[in-house]
């Protein structure tokens, strides 16, 4: 199993279009420093997204030891039409074993969201994330958990099973990794971002995005004191996604490009103080690209 494609699930299965990417050699022959410079064209978590997309170039700097602990830092800056600025900045820590078709591994990281933010995740603080995987040579079967945790809400849990397989051309150089992703949990942070983004409550006091979902009714600014989720604390199927990633390896450098598309399901029903909502969930495409140029710092 290759730790390109272990480091890819990790990273990406749960925390969405946070991308790092890992050399095709094996992490356990060499540890190594890494850094990144990447596109996401829009927002998306467990399917979920703002009415507006919310493009990000990020960038960011981990270390990668060969007994398998790590750790990495980013900052996100927001590239749309209206805003422009750093809006995210994280840090994340872990260890990841991985054997010929065993893996496993655990993450924690840290959120710090600009305060105008409307990405949905804008309301996590923190999160720990747990991955089990198993190469049955004709597939990849992957198993996430992981417990999201924000100052203004409950603690979410959300598990995602994906199954993939790597595919090789130009002498190796070149890997395609087809995947296939069901992603299931609660919506406390859903039922937050509502609250204090989606609606006209930014917590810097700018202006939100009124309406409960893509192409759904619109719900009026007296209506937003306080709005409720009655799904929020169930473990619903939230996402059915599908993504090609592609990374193709040229020395040190490691060019990325990964297309998406996103299946949200399970929509949620949005009580304000007079009426009750349904959620009008829409699918999405939505892609990354990038570069990582890594560097050995020793055997």
């Amino acid at each position: 199993m290759k730790i390109s494609t272990i480091f890819f699930l990790l990273l990406i299965l749960v925390k969405g279009n946070l991308i790092a990417q890992a050399p095709e050699e094996s992490s356990q022959d060499f540890s190594y420093v890494l850094g990144d410079i990447s596109y996401s064209s829009d927002a998306v978590f467990m399917g979920r997204r703002d009415s507006i997309k919310a493009p990000y170039i990020f960038s960011s700097l981990g270390y990668y030891n060969k007994t398998g602990f790590f750790g990495n830092a980013s900052a996100s800056y927001l590239v749309s039409s209206d805003e422009q600025r750093f809006d995210l900045f994280l840090i994340s820590a872990g260890y990841l074993f991985t054997g010929e078709d065993f893996s496993a591994g655990i993450s924690g990281t840290t959120y710090f969201f600009n305060e105008e933010s409307y990405n949905v995740q804008s309301e996590i603080d923190a999160d720990i994330t747990a991955m089990v995987g198993y190469d049955f040579k004709i597939a990849e079967l992957t198993l996430s958990a992981a417990s999201y945790f924000g100052s203004g809400s409950s603690t979410d849990l959300v598990a995602s099973l994906m199954l993939d397989r790597t595919f090789y051309a130009m002498d190796r150089k070149l890997l395609i990794m087809p995947a296939v992703m069901v992603g299931a949990g609660t919506q406390y942070f859903y039922e937050e971002y509502y609250n204090t983004s989606r609606l006209g409550n930014r917590k810097g006091g700018g202006n939100g995005q009124q309406g409960p979902g893509s192409g759904g009714s619109s719900i009026m600014q007296s209506e937003i004191n306080n709005v409720t989720i009655s799904e929020a604390s169930e473990f619903n199927i939230l996402n059915i996604e599908a993504r090609i990633p592609m990374q193709y390896y040229h020395k040190s450098f490691i060019f990325s490009f990964t297309p998406m598309v996103a299946f949200p399901q399970s929509s949620a029903s949005i009580t304000t103080e007079s009426a009750v909502y349904t959620e009008d969930l829409e699918s999405v495409f939505y892609w990354s690209a990038g570069i990582s140029y890594w560097i050995k710092t020793g055997k």
